[in-house]
């Protein structure tokens, strides 16, 4: 299994391994943790503590996800010995089409109003979680979200960060257009227009409400009953572009997970639509260079950099919907196309292109439980609250999911209605010789996929523990030959990248570059957590 020191800490933190001998619940927020370990306390399995933690979620972090989130699961199986996948991501409305955005001016997606909302997958995900693998009763697991949405809850520290940054955001839109966000206005900001802030209550009905109704219904009111209409009503009355039929077909897909080796440990992500696989081949090409002794150095930084900036060259040109992709997964796994990429990097640094394989604001949470189940489970609006729309006396609040869509007919990730579009929420899991070692995920759009190239990095090739894997400065391409660095990387480094033609930017806060949580199974069977120092990330273990 995974060799770390529990006593190394390189990079300055506050915070140390966390260690459990039952059950391990980890997230962005503590109150988030605390439900997940209190399901388990109570004999629930990781599949309830992960669905109960996901329901909550959307209040005590809504500027990351919501009721109208997508969501994406990776679920460890013990007496299987068997890791499923769940992608529970939505649908472009039918009536949406590329002329849409073209009549309206348009030149790509927009990030706010109706145009970017798809169907969400979120409460159909969860319940399909529960159905399969749960031991509670949704109306048990939702029970804790309603109390807290009822008596109130606090806003986090970064939450409280973001929600003040993405209200201006909402506002802006609402400049241009009110209808359609005027009750996101109602439902996150107080009654004098300001935007609720760290330490402040926040309280709300309307979202207790709908889990009252989801529970009662298991979650069908939201796609073939009351809810779904509500949803349809007022997409019509203020400009949206939902039917009827858009809910009523939707069910999330139980997938196979796509893995690739890395020096003898298994990684495990979900297939495209997501862009997990931008993690395995970034470490395909990884995986056959020659890293230094020293993380912190030149070196290090540029292969892993270099080997990050060909993988998603490639993913953001072929991963889509995969019943429109022209190129298989299998093709971008391949080794021999990995060799292929893997020449390009040199001493200097590259700016990369999509190569031809055929020639050869998000929340995360895992849980972990006393019969060996493991559950990485990762939820998302987009961006910040999403499109910054509320459907009205309901606690629904709508990602923007759509705005990764393409505009270009030659993309394989074209708009047209009824389909699914390039999706940045992945959650990753780890094994070892067919065995479980845990879940792992870090959150953040397109920092994700370089994120979990990270943390593998850091746990297998620098043998750092889980919390020291999280703690460890992070990097962040961004396009072309520029990336940044967290402001705790050495000078020295920065000035070695420099040097190999990287154009470097030094950041002086840390939001944009994810937020993670890890769970290791040890070889005694013992459960060793890491949490991210860069919000209120907490563990809670039994």
């Amino acid at each position: 299994m995974l060799t770390f020191d529990p006593q190394k800490y390189h990079y300055p933190s506050r915070r140390t391994v966390v260690y459990a001998p039952r059950a391990m619940a980890c997230t962005s927020v503590p109150l988030g943790a605390q439900i997940g370990i209190d399901v388990m306390k109570k004999g629930g399995n990781a599949v309830d503590a992960a669905v109960a933690m996901a329901a909550a979620m959307p209040l005590l972090e809504p500027t990351g996800n919501g009721l109208g989130s997508d969501c994406f699961a990776l679920v460890w199986i013990e007496k299987e010995k068997k890791l499923y996948g769940l992608n529970a991501s939505g649908t472009a409305p039918t009536e949406l089409s590329a002329e849409v955005f073209q009549k309206a001016g348009f030149s790509s997606v927009p990030f706010d109003g109706w145009l970017p909302t798809m169907v969400p997958g979120a409460p159909a995900g969860w319940a399909e979680l529960s159905r399969r693998f749960g031991s509670k009763p949704l109306k048990e697991l939702f029970a804790p979200a309603i109390d807290y949405a009822r008596g109130g809850c606090p806003v986090g520290v970064v939450p409280g960060r973001l929600w003040a940054k993405d209200s201006r955001r909402i506002k802006r839109a609402m400049e241009k257009n009110a209808l359609p966000h005027r009750y996101w206005w109602e439902a996150f900001m107080k009654p004098d227009g300001s935007p609720y802030q760290t330490g402040d209550f926040f309280r709300w009905n309307a979202y207790a409400d709908t889990l009252e109704e989801l529970a009662e219904t298991d979650c069908e009111s939201f796609y073939r009953g009351s809810l779904m209409e509500k949803i349809v009503s007022f997409s019509r009355q203020s400009g949206g572009y939902f039917g009827e039929e858009d809910f009523r077909t939707y069910h999330p897909d139980w997938v196979e997970p796509i893995t690739a080796d890395y020096k003898g440990w298994t990684v495990c992500e979900i297939p495209p639509n997501g862009h997990g696989i931008t993690v395995l081949m970034a470490l395909n090409i990884l995986k056959g260079l020659e890293l230094s002794a020293e993380r912190e150095c030149a070196d290090t930084y540029h292969k892993i950099v270099e080997s990050i900036k060909l993988a998603f060259a490639d993913t953001r040109t072929y991963v889509a919907d995969p019943r429109t992709m022209k190129v298989t997964v299998k093709e971008l796994l391949d080794e021999d196309y990995a060799a292929k990429r893997r020449a390009w990097i040199g001493e200097q640094a590259l700016t990369p292109v999509a190569g031809n394989p055929k020639s050869g604001g998000t929340i995360y949470l895992c849980t972990a439980d006393p019969s060996g189940n493991m559950v990485s489970f990762i939820q998302s609006n987009y961006t910040g609250f999403g499109a910054g729309i509320v459907i009205p006396g309901t606690g629904i609040s709508l990602q923007n999911r759509g705005a990764n869509f393409s505009l270009d007919p030659a993309s394989d990730n074209f708009l047209q209605g009824g389909k699914k579009s390039y999706h940045t929420i992945i959650p990753g899991f780890l094994m070892k010789n067919g065995e479980a070692v845990g879940p792992f995920g870090v959150m953040g759009a397109f920092m994700q996929p370089q994120g979990h190239v990270q943390v593998i990095v850091n746990a297998v090739d620098y043998h750092m523990n889980p919390q020291e894997c999280l703690d460890a400065p992070r990097v962040q391409w961004t396009g072309g030959k520029h990336f940044q660095l967290e402001r705790e990387v050495p000078a020295s480094v920065g000035a070695g990248l420099e040097a190999k033609g990287h154009e470097i930017e030094v950041l002086n806060q840390n939001t944009t570059m994810g937020r993670g949580q890890i769970i290791w199974r040890m070889e005694n069977g013992m459960l060793a957590g890491g949490t991210e120092p860069r919000c209120d990330g907490c563990i809670c273990v039994w």
